[in-house]
């Protein structure tokens, strides 16, 4: 064993003469400040993460992750339809990023029952629609199912909408579509949704996307275009790019140009808001590495002036500036451990708390979910650990070489 090691192991482990151990407040204080630095950066990037997620995703499942629509409908759900011929659906298929294709249409309307009315976009969907994002969100009832050769009156409309014209399960209510010749449908409710993100929560109705091809006079292949779920988020807008080029450029058969877009391109404004929300957690992690370091700093400063008549024997007996830095440099790692330790345990456990038990409620009138989220990986636990150890050790160069100020001859008569 290194001589400064077992130096500075007895002095960590030094007691009184009760058997406590011996650790002024400044170094308490010091290794609370690291604790709660820690806690506090665990929780940051836990909940700005989950929130990050959980408001993508519920983004993601009203809209896919990617889009193929006809190129003069990319602003309004009133839409051009496009020709859906298997050729296109395997070109897409065939992309080694792509999990999943699937045909919808969207037509906007007027929901209104004796007393109310609302507008809404009816989005159909067909028999291969991945009902993973509703299912998770259903309130009552149960997905729509699809029967490809008869049209369905079945519709899920969402908890807000059923609140507001005051309807429930079962109920039959009658919906305008405006166009060149006004039409009505009469719909039926099976399902009701709530995913708290209402800008969509107020909008859509889903049902057949039989109904929206006859309210059109589309023909059984057309859609108002096809939605795409990818196997890795992070390369959306690569396989977007990709895509256009292999599909885009060839239109489709009803001679309409294809346009692509990722979930991105669709939403800048929440995408952009998400993306700002990294700057708050650079902000913290940095104010929290701070304030850890520098209570650290002072909790060293009063460790080495404690020992001061230690460090001038040490050089009396002819140890080296370096290894008496190495003995506090040891002493400042089993501060800086304690004190991590202590934090991972706060914030992990605030975390677990708060995931399972969802201690903390938000309004999702406002926050878009309705309590804060959690997402927490192991791999972001390690490297906050690594780097606020890395960081905060480096810290201690400064104080540590303070010793090499010392004079043994003044510090064995130091008091």
């Amino acid at each position: 064993m290194p001589v400064e090691f077992f130096i500075a192991r007895r002095i960590y482990r030094s007691r009184s003469g009760d058997g406590r151990r011996q650790t002024p407040p400044a170094v308490r204080l010091a290794m609370a400040g690291i604790a709660l630095g820690l806690a506090v950066m665990i929780l940051s990037v836990a909940i700005i993460v989950g929130f990050k997620k959980e408001v993508r995703n519920k983004v993601i499942g009203f809209g896919s992750h990617i889009q193929v629509t006809a190129f003069d409908s990319n602003t309004s759900y009133e839409t051009a339809p496009i020709a859906i011929d298997s050729s296109l659906v395997e070109t897409i298929r065939s992309h080694s990023g792509v999990r999943h294709v699937e045909a919808f249409a969207t037509k906007p309307g007027i929901l209104k029952t004796e007393t109310d009315f609302q507008g809404i976009v009816l989005k159909g969907v067909d028999e291969d629609y991945d009902w993973t994002f509703f299912r998770n969100n259903l309130k009552e009832g149960a997905p729509l199912t699809i029967d490809p050769d008869k049209t369905s009156a079945d519709v899920i409309i969402s908890r807000y909408i059923a609140r507001l014209l005051k309807l429930k399960m079962g109920d039959t209510f009658l919906t305008y579509f405006v166009q060149d010749d006004v039409r009505v449908r009469r719909f039926t409710i099976v399902g009701i949704y709530e995913t708290g993100f209402g800008d969509y929560d107020r909008l859509f109705v889903l049902t057949d996307i039989k109904q929206i091809r006859r309210l059109g006079g589309w023909q059984p292949n057309q859609a108002s275009g096809l939605e795409i779920q990818v196997n890795d988020y992070d390369r959306v807008d690569e396989i977007a790019d990709e895509l256009f080029s292999e599909v885009a450029a060839g239109g489709d058969t009803a001679e309409y140009s294809l346009f692509i877009r990722s979930i991105k391109d669709m939403n800048p404004m929440i995408f952009s808001w998400l993306d700002v929300l990294d700057i708050n957690v650079a902000v913290i992690l940095i104010l929290m590495l701070a304030v850890a370091g520098f209570t650290m700093i002072s909790g060293l400063l009063v460790v080495i002036l404690e020992r001061i008549q230690m460090i001038g024997i040490l050089k009396a007996m002819g140890h080296s500036n370096a290894g008496i830095k190495k003995v506090f440099l040891y002493i400042s790692f089993f501060l800086i451990g304690r004190g991590m330790l202590w934090g991972n345990l706060i914030g992990v456990f605030i975390c677990a708390a708060q995931r399972w038990g969802r201690v903390f409620r938000l309004d999702p009138s406002t926050y878009y979910l309705d309590a804060v989220p959690i997402d927490l990986s192991l791999q972001s636990l390690l490297l906050l650990n690594l780097a606020t150890l890395t960081l905060i050790w480096l810290m201690m160069l400064g104080p540590c070489h303070l010793i090499t100020k010392i004079s043994p001859s003044r510090s064995i008569r130091f008091e």
